[in-house]
């Protein structure tokens, strides 16, 4: 029995040591979840993980792209939906601020306030999603300098 505790006890500390190794990415990052990602490296190159946030900023661009698109169409239904789009790619790497203004746009897009009461005005709405759109997109560019610099690319 004792042996089994002391196993556990050093696994606990190896977790410890692991989440430690992962920098502290303030609001912008659940480190939990980022961990997480960081352990299906197979080495220190970063070799899947890198890639992946890579790319999800790749389809950020994209997708805000198409939102200023839906934005001047006044197309809340569109909004919706690439702001369900990029809330769930954001909420999978753990990009906490991406992923809260992502569940904005989708509410509004839905004519629905943040805490789910009927917003009848699409004036509000569109009001509402376009100063979402602006706070992901600096939210966005921020968390890509942070990135940048954990992963050692130069932008």
């Amino acid at each position: 029995m004792a042996t089994a505790t002391a196993r556990i006890s050093n696994r606990d500390e190896q977790d410890v040591d692991e989440m430690s190794e992962t920098p502290d990415f303030g609001d912008h990052v659940d480190n939990t979840i980022f961990s997480q990602l960081l352990e299906m490296d197979d080495d220190d190159e970063r070799d899947f993980s890198g890639p992946l946030v890579e790319n999800f900023f790749e389809q950020a661009d994209e997708t805000f792209v198409n939102m200023d698109l839906a934005l001047t169409k006044k197309d809340l239904e569109e909004l919706s939906k690439l702001g369900h789009f990029l809330k769930g790619s954001s909420s999978t790497l753990g990009f906490n601020k991406i992923r809260d203004s992502c569940q904005i746009i989708q509410q509004y897009g839905h004519k629905l306030n943040v805490d789910g009461s009927d917003e009848k005005d699409e004036k509000v709405c569109l009001t509402k999603i376009e100063a979402a759109i602006q706070v992901a997109k600096v939210d966005k560019k921020e968390l890509e300098k942070l990135m940048n610099d954990f992963f050692g690319k130069a932008k």
